[in-house]
């Protein structure tokens, strides 16, 4: 009985009528559930590695009582089913049988950005080309949740760790909307949720999330993938804070870059990567560019890279 009334609670009937979405038993999800196919643990829950259909896929399960119920909850859903993306990691299904209800989504090989940037133990050369390609279709990826899709969708927790790599390094942006997915009760109103070290200050001040909050995000993260730093180091000196100083004297970012990527050849793309990141990160909020601009740019970016690439192959 009580199977049937949390399916219920958390919007199973409005689900069904959607036909967009999986929904998945209880008893299917089980077997993943296990310790031993733990694979992430955060603030909204755990997340587990299993395989249905025989497809690999992601299964979160959410800490109790952190998710908003019924109608809003499957509304939420089934905006985020419908955002179909090659850049952005797909909801596949949900399992309402229990007390939180759960999220299946599909499977990305590589882990995060995060790691892949800063963990040493999977650290992975990233050519400046890699890098770029990443940049520009998360970038593609957040422009189409904010101007392309049926609603428009604010990520509110663009940093690194939610940027997922399939095995051809190819993004995905994952864990959007979840913050719209919490419950907002009276101890949280006003609270933030989301990653202090890229959250754009102007929406810590008014506390009204905007796509130009995202905005200020991203431009971390290509801080993050031209010095392959972290946004805050070990002695707690924080990465924009470095790069905005420098450039208020005038400096060049250059003593910033990975020395992987930092050639000469180069180092005219790493100054445009380092301008369009400060564009991003900019106080006043009018005068950062649209999501959609950003990855315009880079989009220019890529392609005349791969002329130049191209064209310097012929005259060999």
């Amino acid at each position: 009985m009580k199977m049937r009334e949390f399916y219920k609670k958390n919007g199973g009937p409005t689900l069904e009528k959607a036909h967009i979405i999986k929904l998945f038993k209880k008893e299917e999800l089980k077997p993943i559930l296990k310790s031993n196919n733990l694979i992430g643990k955060g603030a909204f829950g755990e997340v587990y590695k299993g395989l249905l259909d025989n497809k690999p896929v992601a299964v979160k399960k959410p800490i109790n009582g952190s998710v908003m119920e019924n109608e809003q909850f499957a509304n939420e859903v089934i905006i985020q089913s419908q955002v179909i993306h090659k850049n952005i990691v797909r909801l596949i299904g949900c399992c309402l049988e229990v007390d939180t209800p759960m999220l299946v989504y599909e499977f990305i090989s590589k882990g995060s950005l995060h790691d892949i940037l800063h963990n040493s133990y999977i650290k992975v050369d990233l050519s400046l080309d890699a890098r770029l390609s990443i940049a520009a279709q998360s970038a593609d990826g957040l422009a189409y949740m904010h101007s392309k899709a049926n609603i428009k969708i604010l990520h509110g927790d663009v940093k690194p760790a939610n940027i997922l790599l399939d095995d051809n390094f190819l993004p995905k942006i994952s864990d959007f909307g979840i913050s719209r997915l919490i419950v907002r009760d009276k101890q949280h109103t006003g609270s933030v949720i989301g990653d202090m070290n890229y959250m754009d200050p102007i929406y810590l001040q008014e506390g009204l999330l905007t796509e130009k909050s995202d905005v200020y995000s991203f431009g971390v993260v290509i801080l993050e993938l031209i010095t392959r730093k972290k946004a805050t180091h070990s002695d707690n000196t924080s990465l924009v804070k470095n790069f905005l100083e420098a450039r208020k004297k005038g400096k060049k970012a250059t003593e910033f870059f990975d020395k992987e990527i930092a050639v000469t050849k180069d180092l005219e793309l790493l100054d445009s990567l380092a301008d369009m990141a400060m564009d991003c990160l900019s106080l006043d909020v009018d005068r950062r560019p649209m999501m959609t601009e950003v990855a315009e740019r880079l989009l220019i970016l890529s392609r005349s890279r791969k002329c130049r690439s191209f064209s310097s192959l012929k005259h060999e």
